[in-house]
């Protein structure tokens, strides 16, 4: 039998944030990002970053957290990333204080297809709610393809929905569009049970 829980990303947890966010990439986003912007991605400057974000945060409310599989051995098998909404969260043309101080940003919530439907995206993602709450954020917002059906699926039924920005990035000479999700944080922790 296994087990599954979150915890705060470690320094050490870096590389293999780094290495799942790779197969993730390559694997999810296969159709959608041109092949030779996924082979060229380099898995030690991803490490870099992460490390830096574990490290050395922007703020008290960046977060960093890991998904555990845990049975005879321990397994990080995803990770999410969240901080105050930015620049980077906001829609083109949008006014820079359109989302205000007290909606958060999800930049990344991924869990290895491998490791899929075992209850590891709702995990990171109720651990996360509960930080956003504690740290007085009252709505989410996530950026994500729009041929991403897996996350956009995952967030809808989550509870998310589209907040009707949208933008395209240019990946390559190529643009991919995305949709921003929105959520409110709830008030209160579900109740157990």
């Amino acid at each position: 039998m296994s087990l599954g829980y979150v915890r705060p990303a470690r320094p050490e947890d870096a590389a293999e944030i780094a290495r799942i966010q790779l197969a993730t990439w390559r694997v999810a986003y296969r159709r959608l990002l041109p092949r030779d912007v996924l082979n060229d991605l380099d898995e030690a400057s991803l490490a870099e970053r992460w490390d830096a974000a574990v490290r050395q945060p922007p703020g008290d409310t960046h977060r960093v957290l890991v998904a555990v599989e845990q049975a005879e051995q321990s397994y990080l098998v995803g990770f999410a990333a969240s901080g105050p909404a930015d620049a980077e969260a906001l829609a083109p043309n949008e006014p820079a204080d359109a989302l205000g101080a007290d909606v958060v940003a999800v930049t990344d919530l991924l869990v290895e297809p491998r490791w899929g439907r075992r209850g590891h995206g709702s995990r990171l993602l109720a651990a996360s709610v509960d930080l956003w709450r504690e740290s007085g954020f009252d709505r989410a917002v996530a950026w994500v393809f729009e041929g991403d059906q897996a996350s956009r699926k995952f967030l809808t039924t989550a509870g998310w929905a589209p907040d009707g920005a949208g933008r395209a990035l240019d990946v390559d000479d190529m643009l991919v569009p995305q949709l921003r999700l929105h959520v409110a944080v709830p008030t209160e922790p579900p109740p157990a049970g």
